[in-house]
């Protein structure tokens, strides 16, 4: 062999072992994605899947997330859960015609439906379960799971985009009205009427978010400029929100805050914008989003465009009377698919955003003045639970492992439930020994009961015991 073939020879096996190594980098960054994450109605839990299961944590706090749920069951690309309750309902790619509603602190399964086309999404609140096919609607009651109503020959809706109110009383369902517009439709669910249809923007819809109390609704197109919210009573405008003026993206997520004034959107830019909704810049007509201001620069622009609305453009005057963003995070993952979030934790005002990557990123909101958002801590969700801070890698907790184990903290509870803690084997409670039942397996009515249960609203004006962020009543002696 000469000189150059050993030469040769050695490049040809340098290229082949460095590509082994790229792909074999390549294949574990693939085991590692999320393949789901979604938050619950009220943004105290995430639940995130992967090829080989699916995880449930609740975001009560900043120091670590609480697991709650792990299971090993593969290709499920749907989890969502009702509230704090047991209840799930799991869609995998095994049998993608099948929603199944699960117990997941007994194991049982508490009903299954099958439809004639794959599941896109499922959407629930305390009194309706609602599944998405490509041109179908089923809005169940979520009580005995019955079908109530189907709403027939939809536009197509490939992706499932959909949106249920988290709210009894303004229980409504939105979803697209048109295959190449805007078209928004609002559907009651619990009068079973079409409420509103609203021409929202003028491309196709990209997103929709209910406020928590069902009364507003915002919406993005597929554009991406600009996001509008709108009153589910009239389908007025009323906030019209600029996320750019040059720059087009794709939308991936809208949020609302628990208590409504403020609303989050993430995209394939490098940049979340959070909005301001106050009522009083509506009211007297200045930006809507933006902090209020009576005097300076943005006082005096803003007084000057209101005045000359008659002499300019109509362009022009929208762009500039647009809501600006009032806080902003910035990171450095462009194009990766991600989805926001504003939740209450521990009784400050967070913003959640997750990746493809299955990275959990919260930050601190200044809901006086607004501006950047600074980084508190960062959790990786499709791995053992580890808390990243600062470069730092600190050990919370170590992950489940096996099938069907359980995490109970701070959740609600059922009359009567089986209460287990990380035991993966079934606990024979008294009553079934009584039956001479051996297993967990729930009766038709017990079924029923717990369906009941968890869509009970909780009382809000007692003390909430199971709550560790807050002290339990202290008795005092009369003296």
């Amino acid at each position: 062999m000469s000189l150059s073939e050993g030469v040769d020879l050695l490049r040809q096996g340098l290229v082949t072992g460095i590509a082994g190594l790229m792909a074999g980098g390549e294949e574990d960054t693939e085991t590692t994605q999320a393949t789901f994450i979604t938050f619950n109605q009220d943004t105290t839990c995430v639940a995130v899947g992967t090829t080989s299961g699916y995880s449930l944590y609740t975001l009560n706090s900043t120091d670590a997330l609480e697991p709650v749920y792990q299971s090993d069951e593969p290709d499920v690309y749907i989890a969502e859960r009702l509230f704090s309750s047991s209840l799930v309902a799991v869609v995998s790619n095994s049998d993608p015609r099948t929603l199944r509603v699960c117990h997941f602190k007994k194991g049982t399964e508490i009903c299954r439906y099958s439809y004639g086309d794959r599941v896109r999404a499922v959407r629930m609140n305390r009194s309706r379960l609602v599944v998405c096919l490509e041109e179908s609607l089923y809005i169940h009651n979520i009580r005995d799971m019955k079908v109530i109503h189907t709403i027939r020959d939809t536009p197509p809706n490939p992706s499932g985009l959909i949106s249920l109110s988290c709210d009894n009383t303004h229980c409504y369902l939105a979803y697209p009205g048109h295959s190449h517009t805007g078209e928004l439709q609002i559907f009651d669910t619990i009068n079973l009427a079409s409420r509103v249809i609203i021409p929202a923007h003028e491309g196709q819809l990209a997103a929709l978010h209910f406020s928590p109390h069902g009364t507003r609704i915002a919406t993005a197109s597929e554009k991406g400029t600009v996001i509008r919210v709108f009153s589910t009573h009239d389908g007025s405008k009323l906030y019209e929100l600029r996320r750019g003026l040059k720059r087009t993206a794709s939308i991936y997520s809208l949020s609302f805050s628990p208590c409504g004034s403020f609303l989050a959107c993430s995209s394939n830019t490098e940049t979340i914008h959070v909005f301001k909704l106050d009522e009083k810049l509506k009211e007297t007509a200045v930006l809507a989003g933006s902090p209020p201001s009576d005097d300076g620069w943005f006082g005096y622009i803003n007084t000057m465009v209101s005045a000359s609305a008659g002499y300019l453009p109509s362009q022009v005057t929208d762009t500039l009377l647009q809501g600006r963003a009032f806080a902003s995070v910035h990171h450095n993952q462009t194009g990766t698919k991600t989805l926001c979030a504003l939740a209450m934790i521990q009784k400050s005002l967070r913003l959640l955003i997750c990746n493809e990557e299955g990275f959990l990123l919260m930050y601190s909101l200044d809901t006086e003045e607004g501006g950047d958002c600074s980084l508190i801590k960062q959790f990786k969700l499709v791995e053992s639970p580890t808390v990243l801070l600062q470069n730092e890698i600190v050990e919370t907790s170590d992950a489940p492992t096996n099938q069907g184990n359980y995490f109970f903290k701070n959740e609600e509870t059922f009359p009567g439930g089986l209460f287990l803690l990380n035991n993966a084997d079934v606990a024979i409670t008294y009553s079934d020994k009584l039956r001479n039942r051996t297993t967990n397996e729930m009766t038709e009515s017990e079924k029923f009961h717990e369906m009941a249960a968890a869509a009970e609203t909780p009382p809000t004006t007692c003390f909430l015991l199971d709550d560790d962020g807050e002290f339990p009543p202290v008795a005092f002696k009369a003296s």
